[in-house]
């Protein structure tokens, strides 16, 4: 796996130590490991949604936590004893292995829902930008003609 080194980055840029910290961030998931598989979609102009595939987890296994614009989901998988029968496996292909999937999250995207169906964790995402970010039509006024020394008032 190739490496960056984005030092020059930090001597010639002022305040873009969070993006190169996204791309170091990148470049470090890229070399977990793809378990468990999942999704990015987009849903509408402002909507995401990321499906994970958790078959075999129950809804209390699973964990997901959102600080400073970092999604992190988890499963803990709890011991299936069956009331204490030993299992005997002639095959064990189902994954029952705790995991963490982390998902950076641009600012103002936030976590609407969660739901748990058919083995998918879905997680339906939304950018909601703040009145005073979104674009708003500045009026423009316009020099009215003095008459006899006042202003006349538009019509």
């Amino acid at each position: 796996m190739r490496t960056y080194d984005f030092t020059p980055l930090y001597r010639s840029a002022v305040g873009f130590d969070r993006l190169a910290g996204l791309l170091e961030s990148a470049a470090r998931t890229s070399q977990e490991s793809g378990w468990p598989p999942y999704n990015i979609e987009t849903t509408g102009e402002n909507a995401y949604r990321i499906e994970i595939a958790v078959a075999g987890f129950k809804p209390d296994e699973l964990t997901l936590e959102v600080k400073e614009n970092l999604l992190t989901v988890t499963g803990r998988k709890t011991a299936n004893d069956d009331a204490g029968a030993e299992r005997t496996y002639l095959h064990r292909g189902l994954a029952e292995r705790d995991f963490e999937r982390r998902f950076q999250l641009a600012d103002y995207v936030v976590v609407k829902s969660a739901d748990l169906a058919d083995g998918l964790l879905s997680v339906d995402l939304v950018r909601e930008l703040p009145e005073a970010l979104k674009p708003r039509r500045i009026e423009i006024n316009t020099a009215q003609r003095l008459i006899e020394g006042k202003k006349s008032k538009a019509a």
